[in-house]
């Protein structure tokens, strides 16, 4: 049973990343963004700018252009969007708009972007804001959050060169950009597979957070650990799954990891990792249980394999086919549980087309001295066809028919095996053997 058996199903689940980009930058659109469509405007930015050459005058935000702009936000804050657009509308209608100032023009911009944005109008929000941008003289504050915003847009739209090239403008502007902004790069080149760079910036917003003595989001890791496991860096990936396992200690992390520690040669630490996940109940697939089981035989550890499928053929989450009995049989067998592998391999063989499971099975009654039934399932398996070693099993029928003292068909079957070269020297040493022991059998009754 080789180890690659029991590797062999956890690929695919390692292979899949469980974060979308889109679906991460809506989120933090959603959450940035708020209740209050213009406060980014009027409010303090929680984002440092770079310091900058220029000194901005800002014009002021005149009352009654407030008023307006309070009566439409609350109009949009009670989710009416058609009579918060109609106040906006009214507010830059022919000739109206000449009367607003960059910064209140902006201001009216942003409500804009916040209505389209709630009737999911990603397209009209995403102009709104760039109109937000283009208005000069608008506070730097105000330019870096909007800036922020229509990167994030892009990624909404699965535009994911121009999120890129959006957030990395901002990221200029930016003194102390936040962690969500390196993993919201890092998700678009990963949408580009850019790998390197998503790797790269998935890093930094990582280490930020450990540096701050925070624990970094679960899907943080995620994305490295499928970074590095595409990138074939088995021990990043191993370090990154043990990270997890520290902060979020699920089933899925402990099979991958158990998965990986394969991957290195580590087989103590493979089956370790699978049996803490089991122990816990939570291996509750059939497969996993089976793969379980395939690590305990590759461990040595025939008893504790066959106990894993025992139970899981009982409860039903092992599916009863003529496999799984196969395997729980070979556990008992090699647990010299003869008594319980008899019936495990019996089911086996009556549940295959082929005659090898009734070989074994065959092999097994010898073991436990049950020969007149081991003769008639070797015999039933040859006959079958499909057996892999016809040579090997009619040693062991030869074997049967000696030990039920049937000497003459106990010969016929050896000189049968002796025919392949592979067994040629087994079948004459039984052969040798059987007739040294009848010698010996006839000089006792002989009396001398």
């Amino acid at each position: 049973m080789k180890l690659l058996k029991a590797q062999r199903w956890s690929s695919a689940a390692l292979l899949a990343i469980p974060v979308v980009a889109a679906q991460v930058a809506l989120t933090q659109v959603q959450s940035e963004l708020g209740l209050s469509p213009y406060s980014s405007a009027i409010a303090q930015d929680e984002q440092a700018a770079k310091p900058q050459q220029e000194t901005r005058r800002t014009p002021a935000l005149r009352n009654k252009v407030y008023e307006r702009l309070a009566e439409a936000q609350a109009a949009a804050e009670a989710k009416d969007m058609a009579t918060a657009q109609k106040v906006l509308d009214s507010m830059i209608a022919s000739g109206g708009k000449n009367e607003l100032n960059s910064y209140e023009l902006a201001n009216v911009y942003n409500l804009y972007a916040f209505i389209h944005y709630s009737r999911e109008d990603y397209p009209a929000a995403l102009k709104a804001y760039e109109n937000v941008v283009k208005q000069p003289d608008i506070p730097l504050a105000m330019e870096i959050n909007t800036k922020y915003t229509i990167a994030q847009l892009y990624f909404v739209q699965e535009q994911w060169k121009k999120g890129i090239d959006a957030l990395n403008q901002w990221f200029a502007l930016t003194e102390n950009p936040s962690e969500n902004a390196y993993i919201l790069l890092a998700q678009g080149y990963y949408q580009l597979k850019d790998y390197n760079k998503a790797l790269v910036n998935t890093e930094t917003a990582i280490n930020m957070y450990k540096e701050k003595g925070k624990v970094p989001k679960e899907q943080w890791f995620n994305l490295a650990r499928f970074l590095y496991f595409d990138k074939n860096d088995i021990n990043n990936a191993v370090a990154v799954l043990e990270e997890l396992l520290t902060y979020y200690p699920k089933k899925q992390y402990w099979v991958q990891i158990s998965h990986m520690y394969g991957e290195q040669k580590k087989d103590s630490w493979q089956l370790a990792a699978m049996e803490t996940a089991y122990v816990q109940d939570m291996l509750d697939k059939g497969t996993e249980q089976v793969t379980m089981a395939y690590l305990y035989l590759n461990g040595e550890v025939p008893y504790k394999a066959g106990k894993v499928i025992d139970r899981g053929l009982k409860d039903g989450s092992i599916q009863d086919t003529g496999k799984n009995y196969e395997v729980m049989g070979n556990a008992w067998r090699q647990a010299q549980e003869v008594d319980k592998a008899i019936p495990a391999m019996e089911v086996a063989a009556s549940k295959s087309d082929s005659g090898e499971l009734y070989a074994r099975l065959g092999n097994v009654y010898l073991d436990g001295d049950q020969y007149k039934k081991a003769i008639t399932a070797i015999n039933k398996g040859l006959q079958r066809g499909g057996v892999k070693r016809p040579d090997t099993a009619r040693l062991v029928l030869g074997m049967a028919y000696f030990n039920d003292k049937q000497y003459a068909k106990a010969r016929e079957a050896f000189k049968a095996a002796g025919r392949d070269e592979r067994s040629e020297k087994y079948a004459a040493q039984w052969i040798l053997y059987m007739d040294t022991e009848l010698d010996r059998q006839q000089k006792l009754a002989d009396g001398g």
